[in-house]
């Protein structure tokens, strides 16, 4: 595929065209600002208001386009990154499309351990890291069925003992019969980018890319907290609230009251809130953040 004449400066970003990671991918770039049209109906979008354009292709693809510079960046699963042993660098994992890629067979069939899958026959779209892991672990014996979909329907067509694949809830193993035995790897989407040499313009493209997505990253998982209390309880609230700075402290008409602003882990401020609560605070108010410098 060849690149465009402004190719020295445009950044072009891979991501899924369809499955479980693409909607969460699109959220993510329109919530850094952003804008592009319909993405559905297209395999490449240019992006209107930032110098990027996406290339939607098949998951299986993106570490290998990003890995030949097709791609500067790519957004991906690590699962199908690691599968791959693509040449590529990892800028970022984003905590989303979290999954682990298992090893699982019949709940209640001869396969209950790890030194069980010896002579097994095993279905999965993973063969390169189900072996590997196998052979880790002293495990050479094994037949890998390689199958692109259903893997988990394998064992009940008696087309393998087991499976490999990707488990996120459990539902799906369990609505086939199948038990969790052994994970294999822990995965996520990441930002990957090319090894590739890149031109100063690219270079402070992503440069700036980066931070527009650090920063919504880091507002999805903080919220603003404003409350009154005591002004003879702000030493104690200052312990308590897991602040990125220190707090805003601004006195109110009631000379022994003052309002307290902050940003909080959105995680931490159920923990916090009755110590709060206990210490005098009152009318605490929790707001959203759209995107966060810092």
């Amino acid at each position: 595929m060849e690149r465009t004449a402004d190719s020295k400066t445009s950044l072009r970003i891979a991501i899924q065209k369809s499955g479980r990671l693409t909607d969460k991918t699109i959220e993510l770039l329109k919530g850094i600002g952003l804008r592009f049209d319909d993405y559905k109906r297209n395999l490449m979008v240019k992006c209107r208001n930032f110098d990027v354009e996406l290339l939607l292709i098949r998951d299986d693809d993106i570490p290998e386009y990003v890995q030949d510079g097709v791609c500067d960046l790519g957004f991906v699963g690590a699962n199908v990154t690691a599968e791959t042993g693509a040449d590529v660098s990892v800028l970022r994992g984003l905590d989303y499309g979290v999954c682990r890629l298992s090893l699982a067979a019949r709940k209640d069939g001869d396969i209950q351990q790890l030194e069980d899958f010896e002579g097994k026959t095993i279905a999965t779209s993973y063969p390169r890291l189900t072996r590997r892991f196998l052979e880790n672990n002293n495990i050479a014996n094994t037949n890998i069925v390689t199958i692109s979909g259903a893997v988990e329907i394998a064992p009940r067509l008696e087309v393998a003992d087991a499976i490999c694949d990707l488990v996120s809830t459990g539902n799906t193993l369990k609505a086939n019969g199948l038990e969790e035995l052994e994970v294999i790897l822990e995965s996520e989407t990441q930002l990957i980018q090319t090894n590739k040499k890149l031109s100063p313009g690219k270079k402070k493209l992503i440069e700036k890319f980066l931070i527009r997505m650090d920063s919504h990253q880091q507002a999805e998982r903080s919220r603003y907290i404003m409350m009154n209390a005591p002004e003879s309880a702000v030493p104690k609230i200052k312990e308590i609230i897991p602040s990125l700075n220190s707090p805003t402290v601004m006195p109110l008409a009631d000379d022994h009251m003052v309002a307290i602003h902050t940003v909080i882990p959105i995680d931490q401020f159920w923990i916090v809130m009755e110590r709060l609560k206990e210490e005098g605070a009152t009318g605490i108010v929790i707001l959203p953040i759209e995107s966060m410098i810092l």
